[in-house]
Order: C-alpha cells, then sequence, then structure tokens
C-alpha cells in the first residue's frame, strides 16, 4: 500500500456545501483557524445579545409627547457635541502643522486615538466619578459603579430636560480635548503605547475628580455639590478644568521627557520650524468654529444667552489674534504666522471662564491680554528649557489660568474692576491653585510610574533622529517626499 507524502487537500469554496461554506471561509482568514479566537467570537452574540436587553430596559418606559423645549434644547446640545468632536480635527491639523513631516503620522495618530480612549475611559467610569455617583467624600471625590443609566423619563420631557446620553456625549467631548492638549506639550518623542495609556487614566479617572469639584452642581435642597462650586468658584466653561487641567498634565510629561534633540544647543534655544502652517492655519479655524458648540453649549440649553456667548466668545478670539500678532511684530520686526494662531487659540482659552459673564468691551481685553500673554510665555517656557514643541502649555495653561482669574477682575455681577470687591476674585485664586496642584501632582506620579513600568516614556535617540512615523508606526505620511530635507 502506498501512503501519500502529502496532506490532504482542503475543500474550495466551490466544492463545500452552503453549510459547510460559512466556516471554511472564516478559517480562510488569517487568525480565524485558532481555536482561542473562535471561542472569543463565540462570546460576540451573547455581549450583543446583553447590550440589547440593557437598551430596551432602558426605553422601556412610555413617554409623552415630545415637546418644543425637549426637541430644541436636545437638539441644540447634540450640535454643540458634534462642534466639540470636530475640534480633535483642529487640534491634529494645529500640532501636526507645526511640528516636522517626519512625524505627522504619528501626532496625526495621536489626535485620532485619543478621542476614541477619552469616549471609551470616559464612558467606562470618567462620566460616573465626574456626576452620576454618590459622593464618598462629599465634594471631592465620587464612585458608584461602572458605565451610566441612559434611560429617558417622562419628566425630562415634560420638563425640557437633556436626555442622560446628550449630556454624556457633550461631556466626554470636554475630557477628550483635556487629553488632546497633552498631545502637543509631547509631541516628536514620547512612545506611542505610554502615551496611550495615560490618556486613559487622565480621562478616566484625574480629570473626571476635579472636573466634579466644579460641574457638579448641588441639588434641589442646596446639598451635594462639588466644593469648588459650593464656594463660589466660576469655570464657566472650563479654561482651568479642561485647559489648565491638560495643560499641566503635558507639562509633567513634557519636563520628564526632556527637549528634543537640537531645541537647546549650548544653552541657546534653536528654532525647530513645523513643516505645513497651512494645515496649521486651517486647523486654528477649525477650532474657532469647534469653539461655538465649547462655549454657548455649556450653557446647556437653547436660551437667550447663547447668541451673546457666541459674541463674546468670538471677540476674544479676536482680541488675542490682534494682541499676539502686534507683540511678535514689535519683537521679531515682522508679524508671526505662528504666534497669531496662538494668539486666537490663546483668546478662545482665556475667554471660556466668564463668556457668560463678561461684557463685550471686557471679552475684547480678556483676550487681547491672553494674546500678550501666550507671547511672553513662550519664551518663558522656553527660558526653562522646557520643550513644548507647538506652545500648548502657552496656550491653554497660561491663558487658562488668566481667564480664571479675569472672571474675579470683569464679571459683570461679580468682579473687581466692574465695583464688586475682591470675593470672587479670592475665590478663583482657590480654584486655581486646587486644580492646578491636583493636575501638576496627580500626573506626575501617573507619568512616573508608566515610566518605571515600560522602560521610560520616550523614544530611543535612533528613533526620534529617525523619525517616530518609521519607528513607532512603520509608515511616512510624506512617502513621495521621503528624501527630502526633514
Amino acid at each position: 500500500m502506498t501512503v501519500s507524502s502529502t496532506s490532504p487537500r482542503r475543500k474550495s469554496l466551490q466544492e463545500t456545501s452552503l453549510s459547510e461554506a460559512p466556516i471554511l471561509l472564516l478559517r480562510s482568514i488569517r487568525g480565524f483557524s485558532n481555536s482561542r479566537t473562535l471561542v472569543w467570537l463565540a462570546c460576540v452574540p451573547l455581549a450583543l445579545f446583553g447590550l440589547g436587553v440593557f437598551n430596551l430596559a432602558a426605553h422601556a418606559a412610555e413617554l409623552p409627547e415630545l415637546t418644543p423645549a425637549f426637541l430644541a434644547n436636545n437638539m441644540f446640545l447634540f450640535v454643540c457635541a458634534v462642534l466639540v468632536i470636530f475640534m480633535n480635527a483642529g487640534f491634529a491639523m494645529v500640532e501636526a502643522g507645526m511640528c516636522r513631516q517626519k512625524n505627522a503620522v504619528n501626532i496625526l495618530a495621536k489626535n485620532l486615538i485619543v478621542f476614541a480612549l477619552a469616549v471609551t475611559a470616559y464612558w467606562f467610569i470618567g462620566y460616573k466619578i465626574m456626576y452620576n455617583a454618590d459622593w464618598i467624600v462629599p465634594g471631592w471625590f465620587k464612585f458608584g459603579g461602572l458605565f451610566f443609566d441612559p434611560s429617558v423619563t417622562p419628566e425630562m420631557v415634560t420638563d425640557g430636560s437633556l436626555v442622560p446620553s446628550i449630556d454624556f456625549l457633550f461631556q466626554a467631548a470636554f475630557a477628550g480635548t483635556a487629553a488632546t492638549i497633552v498631545s502637543g506639550l509631547v509631541a516628536e518623542r514620547i512612545k506611542f503605547g505610554e502615551f496611550v495609556v495615560f490618556s486613559l487614566i487622565l480621562v478616566g479617572v484625574l480629570y473626571p475628580i476635579t472636573g466634579s469639584w466644579q460641574w457638579n452642581f448641588p441639588g434641589d435642597d442646596g446639598t451635594g455639590g462639588g466644593w469648588l462650586n459650593s464656594l463660589g468658584f466660576i469655570d464657566f466653561a472650563g479654561s482651568t478644568v479642561v485647559h489648565a487641567f491638560g495643560a499641566w498634565a503635558g507639562l509633567m510629561g513634557a519636563m520628564l521627557l526632556g527637549p528634543r534633540i537640537g531645541k537647546f544647543v549650548d544653552g541657546k534655544t534653536q528654532a525647530i520650524p513645523g513643516h505645513n502652517l497651512s494645515i496649521a492655519t486651517l486647523g486654528c479655524l477649525i477650532l474657532w468654529i469647534g469653539w461655538y458648540g465649547f462655549n454657548p453649549g455649556s450653557w446647556l440649553s437653547m436660551a437667550p444667552e447663547v447668541p451673546y456667548i457666541a459674541v463674546t466668545t468670538t471677540l476674544g478670539a479676536a482680541g488675542g489674534g490682534i494682541a499676539a500678532t502686534l507683540l511678535s511684530q514689535f519683537k521679531g520686526g515682522k508679524p508671526d504666522l505662528t504666534m497669531t494662531i496662538n494668539g486666537i487659540l490663546a483668546g478662545l482659552v482665556g475667554v471660556t471662564a466668564g463668556c457668560d459673564g463678561f461684557s463685550m468691551p471686557a471679552a475684547w481685553v480678556v483676550g487681547f491680554i491672553a494674546g500678550l500673554l501666550v507671547v511672553f510665555s513662550v519664551a518663558l517656557i522656553d527660558g526653562l528649557k522646557i520643550d513644548d514643541p507647538v506652545g500648548a502649555f502657552s496656550v491653554h495653561g497660561t491663558c487658562g489660568i488668566w481667564g480664571t482669574l479675569a472672571v474675579g477682575l470683569f464679571n459683570t455681577d461679580l468682579g473687581l474692576l466692574t465695583g464688586n470687591g475682591f470675593t470672587q476674585l479670592g475665590h478663583q485664586v482657590v480654584g486655581v491653585v486646587a486644580i492646578s496642584a491636583f493636575a501638576i501632582v496627580s500626573s506626575l506620579i501617573v507619568w512616573s510610574i508608566i515610566g518605571a513600568i515600560f522602560g521610560g516614556i520616550r523614544v530611543a535617540e535612533s528613533e526620534e533622529l529617525e523619525g517616530l512615523d518609521i519607528s513607532e508606526h512603520g509608515m511616512e505620511g510624506y512617502p513621495d517626499f521621503a528624501t527630502s530635507v526633514k
């Protein structure tokens, strides 16, 4: 008897029966021939069934006819959430454009994945810590499990309230902004995986803690709010709660990473120009437009105050852009486009804390001062030998703090310069110090732990010189220009 030396021939798809074809097709795909993979795949229908049951339970309540106020408020906030989410494109373009082409893919990948991470972490635990849980330490820390209840009640419809899902989406967009700010400060030398881990912790735990201090409002009985909210601290849309928090977290990472190769030579700062100011400019305009979701949306309903907030937001951006351009002209002899970009963003950040309570002239002045501060702050950060490739700390940190303190000066009803004493300014100082201190200490600890576990957070020198596009992703953003000077 002759024994064949070859293994039995597998059936082709054409030779299989209809019942055998799906299994054969799956096995032909790389990875699906592994029995462990098939076991995990078998869990998918069970998970989808569980989610379906949860979804049905969430919508089990019979709702009354939808009121105009209910529809208007929820649609308004949905549009605002989409605008804030679209700001991720602006952040990506500004950061990529102001950095070198050899790191473009890495920067775009970070900005894209960070929002996916933010939504996941915030949905899993962050939103629950920030809003929908009981206080463990009253006013300071809360926790009550995972996820959130998306149920819509009849009372929400009749009262014109926001449904939980819309509120979550809007707040998740804010959480993503805090994490995206970090990306700019650590650009061009951080390991991709370590950045991912930090972003998950930032959005899932750190940001929600300080966010609950301010934006967890008291109940109908006047109790249960965050301690800064109860104190009287005001940060309407997050100059400090979002922007300065993200800036401090990124600054700690930048300090631990050290400067990029060639940034400081013989004690002198060397300019490392960005590769595409066209997309950086487009990114700035996208962020400006997105801010109309960020600030007006923070009113949380379609109300007469919304257009006014949009105007003060616009005036702040205008003042910031003008000031930064003029100052760069005086300092360097020519207007600097990068400073115009950062000046506009600085004005937007600065006006964010008090855009609902500033007069229109005050909003422009606050933005103008922010535009001046961002230019001086960039020089100061360089002088401290801290490498901030896109000026993220100066825009979001320096001007976030300025804008928050400006509430105590310019708020129409509570500001010092509007004849209302020092009380509000004192509350603003307390809030800025508390949130900044928590951001500094917690971020420094998390960055250090991540570095210890993964053998550092910075790529190797050879990888940095080659570019993170190749070393971290195995591709280039501009393959047709691979031989050009980078």
